[in-house]
């Protein structure tokens, strides 16, 4: 088999995703070094389980399409494996003489440290989605998101990405403020506590809210943390046929320019 040959089987044309493509330079010089090696996703995905690292074959297909790269650990690793040097695939011929050179030179000084490790990765879905997630997520394909992104928390099997809408929840001034456009980080099988926050759908409403779950006199209600809003919405006590949709993990700025 010839090895254009061996690249058109490795990634089909045909192939079709809804996933943004943030990394086509990556993508593509991954897709050579597999087609040289040669290796294909699978044989990726065996490879990191040889060294005792979990991955999927859908996040493999996810680097060879562009719609996502690893991180420092799994990049070596998967550098290894496909025959090539991490600094070759995230900079090209550049990152091989930047390889070289730091050989040459015992060590390259760098600027940052590496990361927590990451889970994922997790839909990025809609409050309407949140709503009735009970009901989709074992239902619920790639397509079906408007972004897959990992988290350095743990969300669990079911757990999804939910943007924050509005300003209810915002407090420049506090310990925690959650700006729009921000993205939560939800784990929808924990029973949530006092004090923490929450995603909750309101009986009769389509749309999950975002908010913090206190008590007040011992009863349950949902706060709006900005300290700015309005004292009529500031607290809404929960009803019979409210649903937890998940306890917020984790926040994070979503996608920077």
């Amino acid at each position: 088999m010839t090895q254009g040959n061996y690249a058109a089987r490795l990634l089909p044309m045909v192939e079709v995703d809804s996933l943004p493509i943030r990394y086509p330079d990556f993508a593509k010089r991954l897709q050579k070094a597999m087609a040289e090696a040669p290796i294909d996703r699978q044989g990726v995905v065996d490879f990191f389980k040889s060294q005792d690292t979990s991955i999927t074959y859908e996040m493999v297909r996810r680097w060879t399409f562009g719609m996502a790269m690893p991180r420092q650990k799994k990049l070596d690793l998967l550098a290894k494996a496909v025959g090539c040097h991490a600094a070759e695939l995230v900079y090209g011929a550049e990152g091989r003489d930047l390889h070289t050179s730091s050989e040459s030179n015992g060590h390259i000084e760098s600027n940052v440290r590496e990361g927590p490790s990451m889970y994922g990765p997790y839909p990025l879905i809609s409050e309407v989605q949140a709503g009735e997630w009970t009901e989709l997520c074992n239902l619920f394909e790639a397509g079906d998101a408007e972004e897959w992104l990992s988290s350095a928390r743990n969300l669990g099997p079911h757990g999804y990405l939910l943007r924050v809408n509005g300003e209810s929840m915002k407090n420049p001034d506090g310990r925690y403020s959650f700006s729009e456009g921000m993205i939560l980080h939800v784990n929808p099988d924990l029973d949530p506590l006092p004090g923490q926050f929450v995603v909750v759908r309101r009986e009769g409403t389509e749309q999950a809210v975002f908010k913090r779950y206190v008590k007040l006199d011992g009863e349950p209600y949902l706060e709006a943390i900005n300290p700015e809003w309005p004292k009529d919405r500031k607290y809404l006590k929960l009803q019979e046929g409210d649903t937890w949709c998940g306890v917020v993990m984790d926040a994070s700025l979503g996608n920077l320019p």
